[in-house]
């Protein structure tokens, strides 16, 4: 790590509209990403977990514009892009890649692999011809693929090989910041470490920065340096990940990570799990002060009436809970 910031978000917020009522009159909003604020340093991983629907991908997208931010600021290399046009936004563009969840739904079927790995190219007027034909050949081999492959579609391809594919698109016009979305959890566990372990290599190789979205707990303390915590559209927690998964300071980091299995029987006879009651307020109509305050065994009078906000708790960990 560089220890120099790439990306910070401030104060971001992404919130969509919901018409009900009738003639669709009353508006609500979903309050997918609220209020969140986090930096990345050149060359660093940073892991973001948290339950399904938490806002996890929703704060990816819109920390690359792929969704317009409701409020707040998006910093890159100290510029703020959170309004930029789409013309003064395109160089940018370039610089943050995204690789995607799904390797099939994200790759055009009526597409070969080269048309495919050649459209960024196209896009920012990189390269033609030859030039273009030699890069894709390279990309597909940095992927693990063969220059054969460029011919085909993405329908002859296991899943493992189209996320090879989503990765060398993403790759094409060498950005500099990649939020991966998830990108091994709808492979088979044989081909998930391959795939992190390449994603390793590349970031070693090119220097470069990764957001990496992802459920398994286990995989994101592998390849992250530093983790954040998601609940209901904000952070709760953000470490070093061996200080987070170490100490873990908020009650829902610690019952997020008490999930984890043991691979030994007789340790997990001892483990003890923190089990959550109740079930994930809507994004709707949030709680009021700490969001988590309705599953939370330590909650108070307090949690209802007060926003917990991030602070620190020791050098580089920061937790949201009034408890800390």
């Amino acid at each position: 790590m560089s220890g120099q910031r790439l990306i910070e978000a401030v104060h971001l917020k992404k919130y969509f509209a919901k018409e009900s009522g009738f003639l669709k009159k009353q508006t609500q909003y979903v309050k997918a990403v609220d209020d969140v604020s986090f930096y990345i340093d050149k060359k660093e991983t940073l892991g973001l977990v948290g339950e399904s629907g938490c806002g996890k991908s929703t704060t990816g997208r819109t920390l690359i514009r792929l969704y317009q931010p409701t409020e707040g600021s998006i910093l890159y290399d100290g510029v703020d892009i959170s309004h930029l046009s789409t013309t003064e936004l395109m160089p940018y563009r370039k610089k943050m890649q995204m690789i995607f969840q799904d390797p099939y739904a994200s790759l055009n079927a009526r597409m070969t692999v080269a048309d495919i790995i050649g459209e960024p190219l196209e896009i920012h007027n990189l390269m033609q011809g030859k030039e273009k034909a030699e890069r894709i050949r390279e990309l597909l081999e940095t992927v693990g693929l063969r220059a054969s492959h460029a011919s085909r579609y993405p329908h002859e391809f296991s899943g493992g090989q189209r996320q090879r594919i989503g990765i060398a698109r993403a790759l094409a016009v060498n950005p500099e910041f990649i939020i991966c979305d998830e990108p091994i959890s709808a492979l088979d566990v044989s081909i998930q470490a391959q795939v992190v372990n390449m994603l390793e290599d590349l970031q070693e190789q090119l220097g470069l920065t990764y957001l990496f979205i992802a459920h398994d707990l286990s995989m994101v303390r592998h390849i992250s340096n530093r983790v954040g915590v998601m609940y209901l559209g904000s952070l709760v927690e953000i470490a070093d990940r061996n200080e987070l998964y170490n100490h873990p300071a908020h009650p829902y980091t610690q019952a997020l990570l008490s999930s984890i299995p043991i691979a030994d029987p007789e340790l997990t006879k001892q483990k003890q799990s923190i089990v959550l009651e109740g079930d994930v307020p809507s994004p709707l109509n949030p709680p009021t002060g700490c969001k988590f305050r309705t599953r939370c065994r330590y909650a108070q009078q307090r949690c209802a009436e007060e926003t917990p906000q991030l602070v620190e708790i020791s050098p580089g960990h920061c937790g949201a809970c009034h408890m800390l």
